[in-house]
């Protein structure tokens, strides 16, 4: 079910949390956000295609050109990660688990959603997973 939003919708905590119009809400803005990626990958296709200075015949040129392709591929990948990671959001929404922590079930905060719509843990468990990944990366 997907509800109308008014133009000047904002979920807040007064309402029932991820009720039909909060999960519109999160669905539009991950489908722009992802509108916005694919543009920009069809725009870094575009422009490795062109070859982009590989043909100069200056050293220094050619250096440049080719430092810029892979910086155009670093992002180009991670922007093929995060349209994976905005699917698997929208895939929560249709399944009704959008929004909620995955190791605690808790509603993960509207304030993080909103700075991370494709958050999967509430700021207490991230903060706990990193916590965790320092001490063993330190052993």
């Amino acid at each position: 079910m997907t509800a109308n939003l008014p133009p000047d919708y904002k979920p807040t905590k007064k309402e029932e949390f991820m009720n039909p119009k909060q999960e519109e809400y999160f669905r539009q803005k991950l489908l722009g956000w992802r509108t916005e990626l694919m543009k920009e990958t069809e725009e870094t296709l575009e422009s490795l295609q062109d070859g982009g200075g590989l043909q100069e015949p200056d050293l220094a040129d050619r250096a440049t050109a080719e430092m810029e392709r892979s910086l155009e591929l670093r992002t180009r990948d991670r922007a093929r990660k995060l349209i994976s990671k905005i699917d698997a959001a929208l895939k929560r929404i249709d399944d009704g688990t959008y929004g909620y922590c995955e190791e605690t079930d808790e509603p993960i905060s509207l304030k993080r959603l909103e700075a991370r719509p494709i958050a999967t843990l509430s700021l207490e468990a991230q903060e706990a997973h990193e916590r965790m990944e320092r001490t063993h990366r330190s052993d």
